[in-house]
């Protein structure tokens, strides 16, 4: 059965591959962001918990976002991937003696390896058409006329996001918090490097090859 994190910066094309496995293999997508939407939304204790310290401006702890991914994998009757989880080798740590308490070892953990310039490109050229939330990419998938949708003629905008101030910080967080973790699942034998600068199909070939005999017939 597939338990796999996704290790990588965005716009290394996680959340592409992500449904790709999901929709062929029945695996699920789980990302620390959809948890606690989901628990907030849903009013319950942790999730009221975790408002409390978002409300306060301070970061909602490791120990609760365990609690929230507990709760998720408890079943054990389904594959997953974990993405955006774990940032830290504290997570790391917390989720491996979680995983060995429902006894879910992970198949492996890839790494999406791509340059940082790359990254750039893809994240700075996005365009989104505010009223309906389709997205353009001014080099890989532009509108017919720049800066127009191409379905109801309104213009595009660029989200603050993925404007070249905002991407370069999410990186530098992403390098700094990323690096260590890299080594620690290097230490384990679990961690598997694949290029995503490749095409979407070639991509999760990759994947699909270091997930090996985990992928059930």
């Amino acid at each position: 059965m597939i338990r796999v994190v996704f290790l990588g910066p965005p716009g290394a094309g996680k959340g592409t591959q992500a449904q790709i496995l999901e929709r062929r293999y029945g695996v699920r997508q789980i990302s620390t962001g959809d948890i606690l939407r989901r628990h907030r939304q849903e009013g319950t204790p942790l999730g009221k918990e975790a408002q409390a310290f978002m409300d306060r401006g301070d970061l909602v702890p490791d120990a609760l976002i365990i609690k929230m991914f507990e709760e998720e994998l408890s079943d054990g009757s389904q594959g997953f991937i974990l993405d955006g989880f774990p940032r830290t080798v504290p997570q790391a740590e917390a989720l491996d003696a979680l995983l060995a308490r429902l006894a879910l070892p992970l198949s492996a953990v890839i790494l999406f390896d791509i340059g940082r310039e790359e990254l750039i490109k893809r994240l700075t050229g996005r365009w989104t058409n505010p009223r309906t939330g389709r997205v353009y990419h001014e080099i890989y998938d532009p509108p017919k006329r720049p800066g127009i949708d191409d379905d109801d003629g309104g213009p595009l905008v660029q989200r603050p996001d993925d404007r070249l101030e905002t991407v370069v910080k999410r990186l530098d967080v992403y390098e700094a918090q990323t690096a260590p973790l890299v080594d620690y699942y290097r230490k384990t034998g679990l961690l598997v490097t694949i290029d995503a600068t490749r095409p979407v199909e070639t991509v999760t070939q990759q994947i699909v090859d270091a997930l090996g005999s985990s992928i059930a017939p």
